[in-house]
């Protein structure tokens, strides 16, 4: 199916967005969005949205899981970065 109206296609992350939207209020407590979009934002792949997020997930207490990390990651990319593969 092509994007439409020639908009480009959005990489979909593996976890579910709507789960790690929940998550993300933990990471609010630290941060607000403010890091997600241009110019503050350096995350340019999916692959590095992933290690940042499991980079700053070091600093929580209790650690989201692997599959938590994924969600993150889905609701992320889904509503600031929607990064290409």
């Amino acid at each position: 199916m092509l994007p439409a109206c020639g908009a480009a296609a959005v990489a979909h992350a593996a976890g579910d967005a709507v789960r790690g939207e929940h998550l993300h209020v933990d990471c609010l407590g630290c941060h607000r969005t403010e890091r997600y979009v241009q110019p503050r934002a350096k995350v340019k792949t999916l692959a590095a949205l992933k290690k940042e997020t499991e980079r700053w997930n070091d600093r929580m207490n209790p650690k989201f899981t692997k599959q938590e990390i994924e969600d993150l990651v889905a609701y992320l990319n889904r509503d600031y970065y929607k990064l290409q593969k």
